[in-house]
């Protein structure tokens, strides 16, 4: 399978700190890869880079073969990104922000209209859609962002804690859209909830101090036992999925 994601030796130091140090993984169509780690293992610097929002001290991002350093624009084209706190602009209205999205991404008209109503739909905002973002619930504003970042039905999806400040029917429903897309994508979900990761994911990456621990799938990672209990137990207990 051609990988729409590619880093290699991916480096992020900040004055004497190694943030991430000498990151590899590639990300097929078709596979749904979690990002696990304490806070603090390097997983939000990892997607930043991964996004183009953060230049790397060394090594390359690449997607849709798209270097993000020598070609950002082009390879944001191909991405979807809910980063961590998804800013949004918070006087505007939820189908405001949306179409402020959407002509930014050059969509205009009838086009427009649709994409906008699509990612309402799918992130079930419709019953918001003129409220002010600053009104809404934490749950809502992740929404918001998610909608976004699917504006454009991009190949690669990014996202940052995709399911934080949601109530447990609106993780389900989150989780059941990121399995309806995942055939046509390659998605990448960084989280610190070890259930998310048997719920919607292929493949799971365990990042620690900066560096891959383990690549393997969810059913691998639960056999491995003692030699990930050390991550795990800086990981956020089981929740209901």
């Amino acid at each position: 399978m051609t990988a729409l994601i590619e880093i290699e030796r991916l480096t992020k130091r900040f004055g004497a700190f190694t943030a991430v140090d000498d990151v590899s993984f590639t990300v097929a169509k078709g596979e749904v890869v979690g990002f696990l780690g304490p806070n603090g293992a390097g997983k939000s610097t990892t997607m930043r880079m991964l996004a183009g929002f953060m230049t790397p001290t060394a090594g390359t991002a690449r997607i849709c073969g798209e270097d993000v350093v020598d070609n950002p624009v082009a390879a944001k084209r191909h991405l979807g990104f809910l980063p961590e706190g998804a800013p949004t602009y918070p006087e505007m209205t939820v189908e405001g922000f949306l179409k402020f999205c959407g002509r930014a991404r050059g969509f205009r008209g009838d086009t427009l209209e649709e994409r906008v109503e699509r990612g309402m739909d799918l992130t079930q905002l419709d019953g918001v859609r003129l409220q002010p973002v600053e009104t809404l619930s934490k749950g809502f504003k992740r929404r918001v962002g998610l909608a976004a970042a699917l504006l454009h039905d991009p190949p690669v999806l990014v996202l940052d804690e995709p399911t934080d400040g949601l109530d447990p029917n609106q993780k389900h429903e989150v989780r059941n859209l990121i399995r309806a897309m995942s055939a046509e994508k390659a998605i990448v979900i960084s989280t610190h909830i070890l259930e998310e990761v048997g719920a919607v994911c292929t493949r799971a990456l365990v990042i620690a101090r900066g560096k891959v621990v383990a690549d393997a799938s969810p059913a691998e990672l639960d056999a491995m036992g003692p030699s990930m209990d050390a991550v795990f137990r800086s990981l956020t207990l089981p929740e209901a999925v």
